[in-house]
């Protein structure tokens, strides 16, 4: 897979569209630090959320709060919507492309700013939220049937790749 994608949008039904390489995209006026986790069970299995607002599978995470680290908001990120705690143990890639914003109906477009955890599962049950319809654990081989936002599945590639350095772009 190419780390550059063609244009791409997903409008979901909760007042934002996500425009990835999209010349009709809006101009972004806002920066978020957002943090994502690529967790792996001891069997290789890829743990994924199936989104309430889109439908599409994606890994767990979401914006970090102030007041916290960005470790700190992947594992409660990572234990909200999947009910796993988890242990950071390393930055698979951080993914800033000024290709991918996010546009809200409020008139915030956001730049795509992320920071994508290696962790692992060290305790609770499998469990879905109100931001995940659903949990799984994922066979990386299963992955290519899955509904995925093109971001998203460059992370998970990425994160399983286990690469010697972090990806940067």
């Amino acid at each position: 897979m190419a780390d550059r994608q063609a244009g791409f949008h997903l409008r979901t039904d909760v007042g934002k569209t996500d425009y990835l390489n999209d010349p009709n995209a809006p101009r972004a006026n806002s920066l978020v630090v957002a943090v994502t986790a690529v967790v792996r069970d001891d069997a290789g299995r890829v743990l994924l959320v199936r989104r309430s607002d889109n439908d599409y599978w994606a890994l767990p995470g979401g914006a970090q709060d102030i007041g916290e680290s960005t470790s700190e908001a992947v594992m409660r990120e990572v234990l909200e919507e999947t009910g796993i705690a988890v242990e950071v143990i390393g930055i698979s890639g951080v993914y800033s492309d000024p290709g991918h914003v996010i546009a809200y109906d409020d008139g915030e477009v956001r730049q795509e700013f992320s920071i994508c955890f290696r962790a692992r599962p060290v305790g609770g049950q499998l469990r879905s939220s109100p931001e995940s319809k659903s949990t799984a654990w994922i066979v990386p081989a299963d992955l290519e049937s899955l509904f995925i936002h093109p971001s998203m599945r460059l992370r998970i590639q990425h994160g399983i790749e286990q690469r010697s350095s972090p990806y940067i772009g």
